[in-house]
């Protein structure tokens, strides 16, 4: 992927945004572009299709999965054959209109044929949780040589394990491995976005990230919780309507709350600023004068041996610090000291 380095070091740079449109321009084109402007001109980073053919996708007495009050569909194959009808020209041209706005194309194939003519039109490959057990076709996608992005949506640890290493086993280690709950809406209870920890410590070779199903009422804070924990690519459905009827366009964010999430993640990078702990440039004048210095808190004559009772500690920071105290008393004053003058080195004799 050109916009994110595969370095799962890297967590607290601006995550890689995917807005998932899938199958949400119900085969108009022009709805399509129209999308992808919307995506690169609310920050996005990626605009991501699905490519499929039902006939290949799913038997004709697949059960659906979704929330049928939602999409009324009752078959798989009955719901992917309404959107099926993008192929390989739609794809090039789609390809070629993210490169105008400069946003990456993705699309997920469900099939060889796809899989094989995306290849020069995408810098990653998307693979579909419901395709994590699938070794052929994780293989042949492997094979690419192209960085992968999985979603491990209701998947155990050995699932998500195996599946890697049937990648690595074909020359790819290029991995992105997100977490996801396959729930069609996913339930705020149900997101478990604590899960991304304990996948960054079993999986510390790869990059984690995050693919939402949540409903969009409380996007921003889904997905900064998500790149809070360490999710380094963030995947949400995207719709140029949210109000429109079908299974993924109510659970799918739009422009306003692409443009407000993406203000929101700049806004918590400066906050988060770097993380090695230091002063700033700026709190230079904090340190000389905001700090306490030891004073004089009576008149001290000229060779005086110093006491406890003669000093006391108080801003600002520019004379010998209160730490010193100690190395201070029983010193010797070079020269008469004022009540309430800050102490300075050349005015005291200290003691071994």
């Amino acid at each position: 992927m050109k916009k994110i380095k595969i370095n799962p070091t890297d967590i607290f740079k601006k995550p890689y945004i995917i807005s998932e449109v899938g199958v949400n321009h119900e085969g108009d084109l022009d709805k399509a572009k129209q999308m992808i402007e919307e995506v690169a001109n609310a920050g996005g980073d990626a605009v991501k299709f699905q490519a499929y053919k039902a006939e290949t996708l799913a038997s004709k007495y697949s059960p659906a999965y979704w929330d049928t009050e939602k999409e009324k569909t009752k078959s798989q194959y009955e719901l992917f054959k309404k959107h099926d009808t993008f192929w390989k020209s739609e794809f090039e041209e789609l390809a070629d209109y993210c490169k105008e706005y400069d946003v990456d194309f993705l699309a997920t194939p469900f099939d060889i044929e796809s899989t094989d003519f995306l290849e020069p039109l995408m810098p990653s490959y998307k693979i579909a949780s419901a395709d994590i057990t699938n070794k052929p076709f994780l293989e042949y996608i492997a094979l690419k040589g192209k960085p992968i992005l999985l979603s491990t949506g209701a998947s155990t640890i050995s699932e998500i394990w195996r599946a890697v290493e049937w990648i690595k086993n074909k020359g790819n280690s290029q991995i992105v491995l997100l977490h996801c709950v396959l729930n069609y809406p996913t339930d705020y209870k149900d997101a478990n976005l604590g899960m991304i920890n304990h996948m960054k410590e079993i999986f510390s070779d790869f990059v984690i990230g995050y693919s939402d199903h949540t409903l969009p009422e409380y996007t921003n804070d889904v997905l900064t919780t998500a790149w809070h924990l360490g999710a380094m690519v963030l995947e949400k459905h995207y719709t140029w309507n949210k109000k429109l009827p079908g299974n993924d366009h109510y659970h799918a964010m739009d422009y306003n709350d692409l443009k407000s999430f993406v203000e929101k993640i700049e806004l918590n990078r400066e906050i988060l600023g770097q993380f090695n702990k230091n002063y700033l440039e700026s709190e230079e004048n904090s340190r000389k004068y905001a700090r306490r210095s030891l004073v004089a808190k009576k008149s001290i004559p000229k060779g005086k041996i110093i006491e406890k009772k003669d000093i006391t500690w108080k801003r600002p920071g520019t004379g010998i610090p209160p730490w010193m105290m100690g190395h201070l008393i029983g010193g010797k004053a070079l020269e008469d000291i004022k009540e309430d003058e800050i102490l300075k080195f050349d005015k005291i004799k200290f003691t071994d």
